[in-house]
């Protein structure tokens, strides 16, 4: 395991239990993690992105923000849902992220999951073409913004323009030179797993996918990055990819860690429907002492496969309770799971 991050959906409710009562709380408080996260040691701080939800939806101000506060941790999404997205505005603002960051962006792109409502896209101004279904609509979005950030020009410059062009074709800007490269395709089944791969994505790999072989969850997800890696090789592609998997792992520290994650509750994988026709299987949660999760995630194969664990984290419970579930997996765990040899 090269390297570890977290993973915060930024939830946030109005409600008195909650650390994380409004939409600013939820933008400041990530922003105050991912700068503690640094000084631990962490290397990523990724924030998934929903829409008409009461969680974080407009990732790139605050990535934006936590490039101009910190200087060495990876600063990702995990994912960005391509049905809601203009491709070359989006390639703008990440072109922007990218250079305040430094280079430090890595950027988690999907077809996205069910939505808080119905055709949530077409709110914002997004039609599948003819033929097209909605996951047809987002790989398309995903194959322009990838053709965008080889930077290569397209668009014929105004004769007589405001300001003077360079010379030939333009492109949009500003264009951060090596983002192409830190893309990565959530993948929900393998077959996406081999599409990303032969367009030269990197793989993540959340906490759910498609239930394909009815086999436990950390093994049919091992299958998929076995065939995402096939697949690039198949392809050609001269650099190493990157593959990630997300957990939700807690090391049991402290009375208040086995309050909030010691039932036991959420220790096997489960299986559900995420749409009429999509069978998927959830995995199961990790909380123990630090000895028993090294024994429990070592057995886990598709943690073994990918080089970045991302811990998805509470956000709920305030930024201090959040720093001290990342620096005990750290401290304590990720060390004797070969974090970082």
């Amino acid at each position: 395991m090269k390297k570890i991050g977290f993973l915060s959906f930024g939830h946030w409710t109005p409600s008195p239990q909650s650390g994380t009562r409004s939409a600013a709380d939820a933008l400041l408080q990530s922003i105050d993690l991912a700068v503690a996260a640094e000084e631990l040691g962490a290397d990523g701080a990724y924030f998934r992105v929903h829409h008409f939800a009461r969680q974080l939806s407009s990732p790139f101000p605050l990535l934006a923000a936590i490039g101009a506060k910190t200087s060495n941790i990876e600063i990702g999404t995990g994912v960005i849902d391509m049905r809601y997205e203009n491709p070359l505005y989006m390639a703008e603002d990440a072109g922007a992220a990218d250079l305040i960051s430094g280079g430090r962006l890595q950027l988690g792109i999907s077809r996205g999951s069910p939505e808080q409502v119905i055709d949530g896209w077409r709110y914002f101004g997004y039609v599948p073409s003819e033929g097209e279904n909605e996951s047809d609509m987002a790989r398309r979005h995903t194959e322009v913004l990838l053709d965008v950030l080889r930077g290569e020009g397209f668009a014929k410059p105004n004769p007589q323009p405001m300001f003077p062009n360079p010379p030939g074709l333009l492109r949009p800007e500003p264009f951060s030179d090596g983002l192409r490269e830190r893309i990565w395709w959530g993948a929900g089944s393998n077959a996406t797993a081999v599409w990303a791969a032969k367009l030269g994505m990197n793989l993540q790999s959340s906490t759910l996918k498609d239930d394909e072989t009815g086999e436990p969850f950390h093994i049919q997800q091992a299958k998929q990055i076995r065939a995402y890696r096939e697949a690039w090789a198949e392809a050609g592609h001269t650099r190493t990819p990157r593959v990630s998997v997300s957990r939700s792992i807690f090391a049991l520290m402290n009375d208040r860690d086995r309050m909030y994650f010691g039932s036991g509750r959420d220790d096997s994988d489960k299986v559900g429907f995420l749409d009429e026709k999509t069978r998927a299987i959830f995995g199961r949660s990790f909380a123990a002492e630090p000895d028993k999760l090294v024994e429990q995630l070592k057995q886990d194969e598709a943690i073994a496969e990918a080089d970045t664990l991302l811990l998805t984290v509470p956000n709920q419970l305030g930024v201090e309770y959040n720093v001290h579930v990342i620096e005990s997996i750290l401290k304590h765990v990720a060390p004797a799971m070969g974090w970082r040899d």
